[in-house]
């Protein structure tokens, strides 16, 4: 076998072929796959009528002999050189002439330009290759429109994320506005933060008649001494209640509370007297 038919072996081999140059034989070679693929078998081509004929002359060796070129057509792509028949007789231990009677004279190949080949397995093997391109393509596109997908749907949790964040700080915003606006008008500084739990507990509508009322009920008390504290205020929902609004005019008689912190007012201190 010449070189370069030799090296036109070794291109026809897959990558992942394991090839040993036996010292006994010059330039023979014997491959196997390390990993195997399949393709098509019918499972009634005994029954086919070229290799009926096949086996009616060469028996179940050259029913074997059929298989195994089928199998190495199949490891190199479909074609393989007629040059190489020495070394496929060599690896299934029969005769140059077994394997060339196989070939040339049941119809089961099909030889041109030096090479052989089988128009069945060629079938075959361009169906599997369109299969695996679709196969790929259909992969390539679920995976794109998952990441597509994905990117969509991480894309709008992140913007309402945003949104519920700025709602929250509108909110809190508009709560602290609402309520400092009503805590300035109400002017009594006592307890602020139980003051805001207390706010953060009343309606919209009460909150906005809070601060609808806050100044005649300030008005109505200008002593803050005997203004509720806010808590207070806030916890009974005094903005409910009627506001009296005492006039120059009007005579007022304090209530006992008032009058008794009146007096507490004005008592004064005396030493008591030592001896």
């Amino acid at each position: 076998m010449s070189k370069n038919v030799a090296d036109s072996i070794l291109n026809l081999l897959p990558e992942d072929a394991l090839v040993l140059q036996l010292p006994a034989i010059p330039r023979a070679f014997l491959f196997m796959k390390s990993n195997t693929y399949y393709f098509s078998h019918d499972y009634n081509a005994a029954n086919d009528t070229k290799v009926l004929f096949l086996r009616h002359q060469l028996g179940m060796e050259g029913y074997g002999i059929y298989w195994y070129l089928i199998e190495q057509l199949a490891n190199a792509g479909g074609k393989l050189p007629l040059e190489l028949i020495p070394v496929l007789a060599m690896q299934m231990h029969c005769t140059d002439v077994k394997v060339n009677g196989v070939l040339m004279n049941f119809g089961l190949f099909t030889i041109d330009s030096g090479e052989f080949w089988s128009e069945r397995l060629a079938h075959h093997l361009e169906l599997r290759l369109k299969l695996s391109e679709s196969g790929k393509a259909g992969a390539n596109n679920r995976w794109g429109n998952r990441v597509a997908i994905g990117e969509a749907n991480a894309k709008e949790s992140k913007v309402k994320e945003i949104k519920e964040k700025e709602t929250k700080v509108n909110k809190i915003n508009i709560i602290d506005s609402e309520f400092n606006e009503w805590w300035d008008k109400y002017d009594k500084k006592v307890s602020k933060e139980k003051a805001i739990i207390k706010w953060n507990i009343l309606t919209n509508d009460e909150k906005q008649l809070a601060l609808k009322i806050v100044e005649s009920y300030v008005n109505s008390t200008p002593d803050k001494t005997f203004r509720k504290d806010p808590t207070t205020y806030l916890n009974n929902k005094s903005f409910n209640d009627e506001i009296i609004i005492r006039s120059a005019t009007t005579s007022y008689k304090p209530n006992v509370s008032e009058r008794n912190f009146t007096q507490l007012a004005s008592l004064k201190y005396i030493e008591p007297k030592r001896d």
